[in-house]
């Protein structure tokens, strides 16, 4: 299993056990991003995500097995765990992508547990940066500056996105993707971004590989990053090379700012894997037999999880 952030590797620790055991991928997915979903400590994703403008929590979320096989949600505003949502829409469904408040009663419709997402500590948060009058924009790498992924005691204007993009392969080779985020703090409402859009913040075809991404969600949906890396892999390249290849074209497609940061996953359907991002800083949680670790882009190009 591999996981975006650092935050990620407690989210991985939760769903391996069932993994190891012989669970399949798709359920260790939802069940690492529903631990994320759920820690309150964790405030960009899930309930207790730092809120819109105007003070309203919104998430974002996706799941994915193949082209064939997948499903999202996005500004969903009263479901506790929208990667839930997300799988329920793949499976019970003709759709992949529902959104808002239709997106909202269908989880009710399903049984799926609601509630209020913005939680008091957020609250705060919301009224201290409406204080300062900034505007949201992006901060490279704020997951990483607090253990728990943002800088809760400095510039509540600086804390923004981002998402935890989760990928696994199991003991039968099946790889699944998935993602979920409150998305940019502060930002616009109705502002989505690359996260529950398949071929931005995630792709999976299983008969080459997965990619997830995290960061500057705008940067990522421009140049479809996610599918473009799993296109660079079906070309006969390392994953490796499939992650120099997005960064390449991002870098190539935008002005970018000293804090534009995009950072990716990608994995191969034979396990091999690699990590990367525009600018030092970002970091990937990695969970296989014997080996449990937060490593930086780079660290494990070319290793492999099976």
């Amino acid at each position: 299993m591999l996981a975006t952030w650092s935050h990620g590797q407690s989210a991985l620790a939760a769903a391996w056990p069932a993994l190891a055991a012989g669970g399949t991928a798709f359920d260790a997915v939802e069940a690492a991003i529903r631990f994320a979903e759920a820690d309150l400590s964790n405030t960009t994703v899930g309930i207790g995500g730092l809120p819109d403008r105007d003070g309203t929590v919104s998430l974002d979320a996706a799941i994915m097995l193949s082209p064939a096989r997948s499903g999202a949600v996005c500004a969903v505003r009263r479901a506790l765990h929208p990667i839930t949502v997300a799988r329920r829409v793949m499976e019970r469904t003709p759709h992949n992508l529902r959104a808002g408040e239709a997106a909202d009663r269908f989880a009710i419709e399903q049984g799926l547990e609601t509630g209020e997402l913005l939680t008091e500590s957020a609250n705060q948060r919301w009224n201290q940066w409406r204080t300062s009058q900034s505007a949201a924009h992006p901060i490279a790498n704020i997951e990483e500056n607090s253990p728990q992924g943002t800088s809760k005691e400095q510039n509540p204007e600086e804390e923004t996105h981002d998402t935890i993009g989760v990928l696994a392969i199991d003991a039968s080779g099946t790889i699944a993707a998935g993602c979920s985020t409150s998305g940019l703090a502060w930002k616009l409402p109705g502002r989505v971004g690359d996260s529950p859009i398949i071929g931005q913040g995630l792709y999976a075809d299983p008969t080459v590989g997965a990619c997830v991404c995290t960061g500057h969600g705008e940067l990522a949906a421009g140049v479809c990053a996610s599918f473009l890396a799993i296109e660079s892999l079906r070309r006969g390249v390392s994953p490796t090379d499939a992650v120099h290849e997005v960064l390449t074209r991002i870098k190539n497609s935008y002005r970018l700012t000293s804090q534009d940061q995009i950072g990716l996953i990608v994995l191969s359907r034979d396990g091999r894997f690699s990590t990367g991002s525009l600018r030092a800083g970002y970091k990937t949680a990695v969970r296989a037999d014997g080996r449990d670790e937060v490593v930086d882009p780079g660290a494990d190009n070319g290793a492999t999880l099976r």
